[in-house]
């Protein structure tokens, strides 16, 4: 069972954030969402106010097998500009650990140098923040230990893909059958 942090700014994404949390909990892993806002109470772009589990301070990052960012604005700026976040993606990555990030949120990593010379997606339109990467256009794209995701579209293949790299194959499948995933992607 892997530990995963995911942060939660105002003017998060609804979907790229909560449908990965879904997922990965059905798969068996814990899930702590974490909010960098000093209040457990965190309002999405679109009006939605959530209970985060952990405030930023509260939260053992040292303990994390994954890191997650989802996007939305302007909660992907207020991630790239809370320096907690920064250093502990950067203390992250010097381990060797998993991060994602999805939609607009690549641009932190991009602010940080954690794509240069790596392969990412991001929503159309920010792919200019992804300082050093290349740029796919795919709905995910997994380059060593970083997941990327393109937006609320791709949530789920995205969510799917990461409980694949932490569980296998198998358990991701069996779960996207139970979830009817498989069945709208036409894989009954």
């Amino acid at each position: 069972m892997a530990k995963i942090f995911e942060f939660l700014a105002e003017g998060f994404e609804e979907i790229e954030a909560l449908a990965p949390v879904d997922i990965l909990r059905r798969g068996g892993h814990e899930v702590h969402t974490v909010s960098v806002t000093g209040a457990l109470w965190v309002t999405s772009s679109h009006g939605i106010t959530v209970k985060a589990d952990l405030l930023f301070e509260e939260a053992d990052l040292s303990t994390a097998d994954l890191l997650l960012l989802p996007g939305g604005m302007p909660g992907s700026v207020n991630l790239n500009t809370h320096e907690g976040v920064r250093l502990a993606l950067l203390t992250h990555d010097e381990r060797g650990k998993r991060i994602g990030a999805i939609c607009a949120a690549p641009m932190v990593l991009g602010s940080l140098g954690l794509l240069q010379g790596r392969r990412a997606t991001c929503s159309p339109g920010f792919e200019t923040y992804l300082e050093g990467a290349e740029y796919t256009g795919e709905l995910f794209t997994v380059d060593g230990n970083i997941i990327t995701g393109e937006g609320p579209a791709a949530t789920l293949p995205y969510a799917y893909e990461i409980l694949s790299m932490l569980s296998g194959e198998e358990v991701s499948r069996q779960l996207q059958r139970k979830m009817q995933y498989a069945h709208l992607m036409g894989e009954i």
